[in-house]
């Protein structure tokens, strides 16, 4: 009876770890305490006039597909916004000291560059929008 009871609480411990983690997967979070600032040299490319999507990908990611698919529309639909894609193997130092744990992980930077959202995972679109708005009007 013991086994039965231990199986019990470990899957449903599972569950639950399962559902917190599928419910943050890809939501734009407030980048607290020292906030990083990235420049165009940073990042290979020019910084959007208004805010700027930064995907972190790897070539073996399927998720990096779907969320560069979302994030090249949201940055079509909003004027001044600016994609890019960085292949993580490629760029180790920057992945390291920005703590990048996973792929897709999107940062959200505003016109001068400071990291003010970040998500780990394949983002929705609305998040995205939602992150925007936020650093646009904010």
């Amino acid at each position: 009876m013991t086994g039965l009871t231990v199986v019990v609480v470990t899957l449903a411990f599972a569950t639950l770890v399962g559902v917190v983690v599928r419910r943050r997967n890809g939501v734009a979070r407030e980048v607290r305490g020292k906030v990083e600032r990235l420049t165009s040299g940073d990042i290979h490319a020019e910084l959007g006039e208004r805010a700027t999507l930064v995907q972190f990908s790897s070539s073996f990611c399927q998720p990096c597909r779907a969320t560069r698919r979302i994030l090249d529309e949201v940055a079509g639909m909003v004027p001044g916004v600016a994609h890019v894609e960085i292949d993580a193997e490629s760029h180790l130092d920057l992945v390291r000291s920005l703590n990048i744990l996973r792929t897709p992980t999107v940062l959200v930077l505003d016109p001068s560059g400071r990291v003010v959202r970040r998500a780990s995972g394949q983002p929705r679109k609305a998040d995205v929008i939602g992150a925007l708005g936020l650093v646009i009007e904010g």
